[in-house]
Parts: structure tokens; sequence; C-alpha cells
């Protein structure tokens, strides 16, 4: 396979991991959206944060995020606290219950993949890890050197 067909086959194989991903997400929690899930996920792991940098790590339009935003804060999933250091700033955090769901849905979302990978060789996850990581870290001013 030459350069080309590789390229084509990732984007194609990234196009079916994707569609599986969102589909999968509803068997997981039927009111959790995928990306709604890793917005809660990102709001765990960065300690809470602001809408507009949901977007911007995401890449998603401002209108996107606040439509999801919304729906979480409807379901009490999280709550806008004002930020301690500018109180014109709110900051977006997780509420207890967001935090159950996250941790169920993890747990589920874990399980599904350990059971996928569960015949490759940790030679193998090791590198399929290593390849994702560096295709992700990816930004557009890489691509401009």
């Amino acid at each position: 396979m030459g350069a080309d067909e590789a390229v084509e086959a990732i984007q194609r194989e990234m196009t079916v991991f994707a569609r599986r991903a969102r589909a999968s997400a509803g068997r997981m929690h039927p009111e959790l959206s995928l990306v709604s899930y890793t917005l809660l996920g990102h709001l765990e792991e960065s300690g809470g944060c602001r809408a507009t940098d949901l977007a911007a790590h995401y890449a998603l339009d401002k209108s996107t995020v606040s439509r999801q935003v919304a729906a979480l804060e409807r379901a009490r999933l999280v709550e806008r606290r004002l930020d301690p250091d500018d109180h014109r700033v709110q900051v977006l955090h997780l509420t207890e219950p967001g935090r159950r769901i996250l941790a169920q849905v993890t747990d589920s979302r874990r399980a599904a993949f350990r059971e996928r990978l569960a015949g490759w060789a940790e030679d193998d996850l090791e590198r399929f890890a290593d390849y994702l990581l560096r295709y992700n870290s990816w930004t557009p001013q890489q691509g401009d050197g």
C-alpha cells in the first residue's frame, strides 16, 4: 500500500470509528451524546473552564457548545460559577450528578475498548496509542512550518 492509499484508508477508517463512537454513545447513556460526554470529560480533567475554552479545545462552533452546555445545565450535569479571579467570567463545572454519569459512561466505554482490544499484543497497543496521540496533537500551525 502506498502513501496515498494509506491516507485514504486512514480517512475511511477514522470516519467509521467516529460513526461507531456516536452510535455507541447513545447506548452508553441515552441522555448523553458523544459531544456531551467529551465536554463533561474535559470539564472534569480541567477542573472547570469557560464555554469558549471548550469550543477552542474541540474546534467546535461556539453556538454548538452553547447548545450542548445549555442541555447539560438543564440536566443538572454542569453548573456555572463566577471565576474567583474575574467576576465577569463564568466557569463551567461538573455537578455531583454529572460526575456520577461521567464515571458510569467512562467505565462502560473503557470496558468496550478493553473487549475490542483484548487480543492485541502490548506492543501493538502502545504503538497504536502513540500514533493516536501524535495524530491528535497536530495543530494547523504545525502545517505552516
